[in-house]
């Protein structure tokens, strides 16, 4: 039996996948899964629910303990992973873990949303399964059609906040967009706030340190045409929220955003600017940028992956105010205390390496 090695490759999208001229693709990281149950370290239960059985797209749901016995609700964040589009899921072990962390610490409902990756599936489809998987979550207000006990029995729907890292935080971008157009879908479920780790923004056009390294760029470059084949390339509106035609900031359907990135990080100089021009639009809520000097969240390391600070000492410990956002006023009491784990143990060099 022939083996995927020895198969003309068609693309090579290092340090993610390559597909063959069969059109097998073969992924070279974030394959790992960890099924849904009790947590034995955090008592936080998970479950899987299909919420488009047309396509079989699911999310992983995460409750905390307390709650099954106070019967309180609580603050729901819907979660969208990072992997450029094109690699992870919700069942990523280190994913796993750190939500379950976060819920425990965080006292909220979790959905995390299972989007189609590509190649099979090229955006648009990621965005249109995580706007599918936020009209799920709102048709569970007011005892309407949705079915899901966690969501009807704990979700506070005063407290609705988005998040996401790199590419989930990009999608957390849109859905917000899109929630602040008439007739959204969304009916009377209102955006609280929205948590960006990282976020996943590029273009055309080099600015502050990506014009360090052009052949790194072309290689970012060579991502995002991957996952979204378009004549626009990386100044599409998708990618690019800066560009002339893309919707407008003042538009973001929330008040509260937290924007966080890496002082090493290629992508710092986008998040760092999606927070300028945030806050310099007509946008009329309260931002908050939360940088960590001297730290590598180094894209092609794979995605960085986030956990709430626990007794480990072997990970990059940073602080966030995540927490905060869970009241109105920002000034919940409790700071989070975020992790940093790189998906391979190399360094950064020997990640650019391996790419360049």
């Amino acid at each position: 039996m022939e083996t995927t090695y020895s198969k003309p490759v068609l693309h090579d999208v290092p340090p993610y996948l390559r597909v063959y001229e069969d059109g097998t693709v073969e992924r070279l990281v974030g394959t790992e899964t960890a099924p849904p149950a009790l947590d034995p370290k955090t008592g936080v239960s998970s479950k899987d629910v299909v919420f488009l059985p047309e396509t079989g797209v699911s999310a992983r749901l995460y409750l905390p303990n307390d709650a099954a016995h106070n019967h309180k609700k609580l603050p729901l964040v819907v979660y969208f992973h990072g992997g450029a589009f094109c690699i992870s899921s919700t069942a990523d072990p280190k994913y796993h873990e750190m939500l379950n962390a976060l819920v425990k610490e965080a006292q909220v409902l979790l959905v995390s949303v299972d989007y189609r990756l590509a190649p099979e599936n090229p955006l648009p489809a990621a965005y249109d399964d995580s706007w599918a998987a936020l009209t799920w979550v709102a048709s569970h207000m007011k005892n309407e059609a949705g079915s899901e006990n966690w969501i009807k029995e704990f979700a506070d729907f005063n407290k609705v906040f988005l998040a996401g890292d790199s590419a989930g935080a990009n999608i957390s971008h849109h859905m917000a967009i899109r929630a602040g157009l008439p007739n959204s879908e969304l009916g009377e479920l209102k955006i609280a706030g929205m948590l960006m780790i990282h976020p996943y923004f590029w273009g055309e056009q080099p600015i502050g340190v990506e014009a360090e390294n052009p052949v790194f760029k072309a290689v970012v470059d060579k991502w995002w045409q991957f996952v979204c084949p378009s004549d626009l390339g990386c100044d599409d509106p998708l990618i690019n929220p800066f560009v002339s035609g893309a919707p407008s900031l003042a538009g973001v359907a929330c008040r509260r955003i937290l924007v966080c990135v890496a002082g090493n990080d290629v992508l710092r100089e986008r998040g760092r600017l999606y927070y300028q021009s945030l806050v310099k639009s007509k946008w009329e809520g309260k931002a908050e940028l939360v940088e960590t000097e001297g730290r590598t969240m180094f894209f092609t390391s794979w995605i960085p992956l986030l956990k709430i600070h626990t007794a480990s000492s072997n990970v990059v410990r940073t602080s966030s105010t995540m927490c905060r956002m869970m009241s109105v006023s920002f000034h919940c009491p409790l700071v989070l205390q975020f992790q940093v784990e790189n998906r391979f143990h190399t360094s950064v060099q020997e990640n650019k390496k391996r790419i360049l």
